[in-house]
């Protein structure tokens, strides 16, 4: 090992720009807790833009395919009784749907869109196993850096379709292919540069109230994309693709990877109001002297207990999440709601109560898995309870505003709050596990494997929705219940092993949890 002084040039010369600047204006460093605040806004304003720009396409599809309405609902306020008195075709094209953009515009229009999805969440999937294993071995400030500005590259690209008049559908499946290549590096990214700055205290709540970005990113893609909508489609991929751009410079600007990279510690004032406060929450994750050791390999990753039933579980769970974010305006679109169709911009605004609901979600199972020190109990009661959620929201939500927007904000509160428990805290538990022994090479590619994995779901369920929509909602419907059952099952054994832990006492539950890692 070498001097105290010899690391000082790396570690200067690793500090984001935006810091330095700041220490230099302060003439002084930056506080542990000032970094760990830093890390907690980049992050979460860097993931939002992620999923802002993800979401654009769901409120762009109901202006590319003006898809006949939803006929199958059987109620007094259904369209056959308000608008009996007119054509079909000339009740949808004259004020609501438009006429559409070719090739999206056909008979296949539907399956087409479900095309795009497909491709964009395979390649984010296929892409998210990859950007794991490199996020664990470079510096994530320049890699989350490329990936936003890519992103916001072939985002944009996909909105001068509507200028350059382009109609061939191959242009818009490359350009949503290299989009999702490079969204691929943004969560791994995030959840590991969080892991490196924040311990376990409490992680189920912190992690459920940042993990709140996966919403608000798809509540202001949705009203961007919305309000923007009526100016031309076009302008609805160009601005959330300019944003996320922008974002990733202020990243590249501000985010300190890790204590390390930054030459940051808890000072003596610090410490003692931490603990005040409890004490654990600054401890890292993963703790800087193990950085000698090997980043962990895909297949040593995938044998850690409890990697693989939580990822097959978010397999199901994000087949379901995605559906509603891909499809959800779309679908509102095409229902009358007390017997009216509302336009294309109402029917993304009302589609963001479905994250106001995750935003709930996310927040009340991280919370309640803290609380009972269980995980698994935690994901598969929220995702049995979303099946009759499901239920009522197909059979019930036409009826009246008010009741399509309290069953879709219970259904959101369901349907993401095992997502986002999983995608946060129960990565990071098994990114930190006892039988990596403190490793801290090991959380971007546990975290990839999980999110990656559930993406390969999430590619499939829009994929299926794009085709059997065609022929019928209720049967979407149904394919979404079976797929909220499975996830549920999937951690049987996890939830026999949780419930047989507290059966025998706190100390045997508490031996279900990753050890603390410990500085070695």
């Amino acid at each position: 090992m070498g001097s105290i002084g010899e690391p000082d040039p790396e570690i200067n010369h690793t500090k984001p720009p935006g810091i330095r600047f700041i220490e230099s204006v302060k003439r002084s460093p930056i506080s542990y807790k000032t970094h760990q605040a830093i890390v907690l806004i980049v992050t979460f304003f860097a993931y939002l833009s992620y999923h802002a720009t993800r979401k654009t396409t769901s409120i762009v599809k109901s202006a590319l395919d003006p898809q006949s309405p939803d006929t199958n609902l059987k109620s007094p306020f259904s369209w056959r009784t308000a608008y009996s008195h007119k054509p079909l075709e000339a009740t949808r094209n004259s004020w609501v749907l438009g006429s559409g953009w070719a090739p999206f515009n056909g008979s296949d229009g539907t399956a087409l869109l479900g095309e795009l999805d497909v491709s964009f969440l395979f390649v984010y999937a296929m892409g998210m196993y990859f950007s794991g294993h490199v996020g664990d071995r470079m510096d994530l400030r320049k890699f989350l850096t490329i990936g936003m500005v890519g992103t916001g590259l072939f985002t944009v690209l996909f909105g001068v379709g509507y200028w350059a008049n382009i109609h061939f559908f191959y242009y818009y499946l490359i350009v949503q292919m290299l989009a999702g290549l490079f969204q691929s590096t943004g969560w791994p990214s995030v959840v590991a540069v969080v892991g490196n700055w924040f311990g376990k205290r409490k992680r189920g709540l912190i992690m459920g109230i940042w993990n709140a970005h996966t919403s608000l990113g798809n509540i202001t893609g949705s009203v961007v994309a919305s309000v923007l909508l009526k100016y031309g489609w076009g302008w609805s991929m160009v601005v959330p693709g300019l944003g996320i751009a922008f974002v990733g410079v202020m990243l590249f600007c501000f985010l300190p990877v890790s204590p390390d990279a930054v030459g940051a510690s808890v000072d003596d004032d610090d410490e003692d109001e931490l603990k005040k406060d409890g004490g654990e929450i600054t401890e890292p994750l993963l703790r800087a002297k193990s950085d000698d050791r090997g980043a962990v390999g895909f297949l040593e990753a995938w044998r850690i207990p409890g990697v693989a039933p939580f990822s097959l579980c978010l397999f199901f769970s994000k087949l379901v999440a995605y559906t509603f974010l891909y499809w959800l305006p779309f679908y509102i679109s095409h229902t009358a709601i007390e017997g009216r169709y509302l336009s294309n911009e109402e029917a993304g605004n009302l589609s963001t109560l479905f994250d106001v609901g995750g935003v709930v979600g996310g927040i009340l199972a991280g919370h309640i898995s803290d609380r009972l020190n269980a995980r698994a109990i935690t994901a598969a009661s929220f995702m049995y309870c979303a099946i009759p959620a499901l239920f009522f929201y197909r059979n019930y939500g036409h009826v009246s505003m008010t009741l399509n927007i309290v069953l879709m904000l219970i259904t959101g509160m369901f349907v993401n709050g095992p997502y986002a428990l999983i995608t946060t805290a129960v990565s990071a538990d098994l990114g930190t596990h006892s039988s990596l022994k403190g490793n801290p090479r090991a959380l971007a590619t546990v975290t990839a494997i999980i999110d990656g994995t559930g993406s390969i779901g999430a590619a499939i369920g829009p994929l299926l929705t794009g085709y059997i929509s065609a022929k019928s909602w209720s049967a979407v419907f149904t394919m979404l219940m079976g797929a909220a059952l499975v996830a549920g099952l999937l951690l049987t054994r996890l939830v026999v092993a949780e419930v047989a832990a507290k059966i025998r006492g706190p100390e045997e539950c508490s031996r279900t949890r990753p050890a603390r890692v410990v500085e070695v």
